[in-house]
């Protein structure tokens, strides 16, 4: 099946939208094909400031429609409990929001960006979307990560080469308590290594230390700058480490 036959079968429908590069495509997509789509935006503790402005950019671009919802996610003991099917709950949370508002504005289907590069057996989060009854249009496609990345490019967005980012609680080592203080630790370090320049890395809490993992396109630089890195984020961590063995470059 091809997304125009997807979006003639199913006309109508709202999304599950995160800014990044598969939901950013699939909403350009519904819109080429002439769907009816609103894009929801869920935002929590757990997502750093630019992805909220990415997708709001990425909205205004294309002119779509977009609800931002509010989702106090640090309310839900059992998910601040980090236990190892955090991803999990915490997906639940947010398609029941989804699904709750989507269904206030008319919308009976609700899609999300999961492509035909994710293996449903790994995927955190992936049995909370079936059970919800989330439509994944790009994987019934079989369009995979690089072909959703070539085809952004062609389609003008800037999302195109954007890294694959996951959400701040994944910093924190499954088992440890989940809080406000230790998630603004991690955005603010992150945030400084946006500034300067870095595109793709983590700011991984170990205790009250960070253990900064850059991929190997990145390490070299990181390795030279190490004493500017250390002076910007001595204020927020006890130590600052550089994992030398590098993180593979995500898809």
């Amino acid at each position: 099946m091809e997304l125009r036959e997807f979006f003639t079968l199913h006309p109508k429908a709202a999304i599950a939208f995160s800014g990044g590069v598969d939901s950013a495509f699939l909403l350009y997509a519904a819109l080429k094909c002439g769907a009816d789509v609103t894009a929801y935006y869920v935002n929590s503790a757990f997502q750093p400031d630019f992805e909220l402005r990415d997708a709001e950019r990425l909205a205004r671009e294309l002119g779509a429609d977009m609800r931002i919802i509010p989702l106090d996610i640090l309310s839900d003991a059992q998910i601040c409990e980090n236990p190892p099917e955090r991803c999990y709950f915490c997906k639940q949370r947010i398609m029941a929001a989804i699904c709750s508002r989507a269904e206030e504005d008319g919308y009976d289907l609700v899609l999300d960006g999961t492509n035909a590069s994710d293996d449903a057996g790994d995927r955190p989060g992936m049995r909370a979307l079936r059970e919800r009854g989330i439509v994944s249009p790009l994987r019934e496609c079989g369009l995979t990560k690089p072909e959703i990345r070539a085809l952004s490019k062609q389609a003008g967005l800037f999302t195109f080469d954007k890294p694959a980012y996951a959400c701040l609680a994944t910093r924190i080592p499954a088992g440890e308590e989940i809080s406000a203080e230790k998630l603004g630790k991690i955005q603010q370090a992150e945030d400084s290594l946006f500034e300067m320049g870095f595109a793709d890395f983590r700011a991984r809490l170990r205790g009250q230390e960070a253990l900064l993992q850059f991929t190997q396109e990145e390490l070299p630089r990181a390795r030279r700058e190490f004493k500017e890195i250390e002076g910007r984020l001595s204020g927020l961590f006890s130590a600052v480490r550089l994992d030398d063995k590098g993180r593979k470059k995500a898809l």
